[in-house]
């Protein structure tokens, strides 16, 4: 169970604060799009935009790592928050997050994975021991059909995880 566990579960990215980043000695957040940055209709927020610029003016790099083969969505989020990307990351395969690693030259203790799926963003961060942090998905509604089926399973999941103040203190 413990590679399916997130070391935090919050509701949303701009939650992660940059105390949080610090206390954890995180350097780099990677990060996923779909439903975690965008919504299922593409729609990147202006909280997220002004959260990724105020990371980043405080010395945190972010990179942008999808599962999706549509470069262009993914391209398009990456350029408005100006942060390099790669796409088609077939995760929770390692090769994606150890490429992001081997390319910035961040330890692996210094680097966090943000997403909304337990089985591709959390399972692939815990595999390359990075620490992770799982968040709900923006739209909850509206989902992408090879995402849709896995939600139960997720949710049943997250259940036994509670709140960052109940179980996760250890980390926060």
């Amino acid at each position: 169970m413990k590679k399916i566990n997130p070391n935090i579960y919050i509701k949303k990215v701009e939650d992660i604060t940059i105390e949080l980043l610090l206390k954890n000695k995180i350097k780099l957040l990677i990060l996923d799009v779909d439903n975690t940055l965008i919504d299922y209709y593409e729609k990147l927020s202006e909280n997220i935009e002004n959260w990724a610029k105020e990371m980043k003016g405080q010395g945190i790099k972010l990179y942008i790592l999808s599962n999706t083969n549509n470069k262009e969505k993914v391209k398009k989020v990456a350029s408005k928050l100006e942060v390099p990307y790669k796409n088609f990351a077939m995760k929770p395969f390692k090769k994606g997050f150890l490429s992001i690693q081997k390319e910035i030259n961040v330890k692996s203790e210094n680097i966090a994975v943000v997403g909304d799926q337990i089985f591709t963003d959390i399972l692939g961060g815990n595999r390359c021991n990075f620490f992770t942090i799982l968040v709900d998905p923006i739209n909850d509604k509206k989902d992408y059909w090879y995402t849709a089926w896995k939600r139960p399973i997720e949710n049943k999941i997250k259940k036994k995880y509670g709140t960052k103040e109940e179980k996760r203190k250890d980390v926060y």
